[in-house]
């Protein structure tokens, strides 16, 4: 529906940033949702996140006539606004037109909210980007990780803890619902993926 293999000529319409931290150690933790998803949008896209610029692992795809370029910061998730503002700069690209995928901890497991744009509601990596870009218009989508277990449990532990086995096959619907909706958004339909996919 969304997927197109070839890639179209011209300049890049879009970028499309999943955030978390590189490395072996970090895989599969709650922080690397948004890497995650962006993961599984490029396995619908037919391309490997792989090449590096930016300060980040990248890929150009297209979705409909819109040329994409996915991005995997590699900056650690509190840095990652070096690596989106350097690749926003490159294209001249406005806010508006950079989608970020990212984890939030004060919803479910495998729930789904897409926003506009806002504030960076606590998560590092998206304050990293409204803080270098001077802008909060940012448009999201928030897959949820879960909760403390309990308010004094160490935040940065939580987040980088992985998912029990139940909650992980709720986050690989999730990421795969996250993906579909990205492609909604960039095709130019974001009040149809909030309706479709916010849940």
């Amino acid at each position: 529906m969304f997927f197109r293999k070839s890639k179209p000529a011209g300049p890049v319409d879009f970028l499309i940033v999943g955030l978390g931290n590189p490395g072996k150690k970090y895989e599969g933790t709650r922080h690397n949702a948004g890497f995650a998803a962006l993961e599984a949008l490029a396995g619908k896209l037919g391309v490997k996140v792989n090449r590096s610029k930016y300060k980040a692992l990248t890929a150009e795809a297209a979705i409909g006539d819109k040329r994409v370029l996915l991005m995997m910061p590699q900056t650690f998730m509190n840095l990652s606004g070096e690596s989106v503002t350097e690749a926003m700069r490159f294209y001249k690209l406005k806010p508006e037109r950079v989608l970020v995928i990212l984890d939030d901890i004060t919803l479910p497991v495998g729930v789904i909210r897409i926003r506009r744009k806002g504030s960076d509601a606590g998560q590092r990596g998206m304050r990293s980007i409204i803080t270098l870009s001077g802008s909060e218009q940012f448009p999201r989508i928030k897959i949820g990780v879960g909760q403390k277990p309990r308010p004094d449990y160490d935040l940065a532990a939580w987040v980088l803890s992985r998912f029990t086995g139940e909650e992980a096959a709720k986050m690989l619907e999730a990421v795969d619902r996250a993906a579909d909706a990205a492609c909604r958004i960039v095709e130019g339909d974001l009040e149809g993926a909030m309706n479709a996919y916010s849940r």
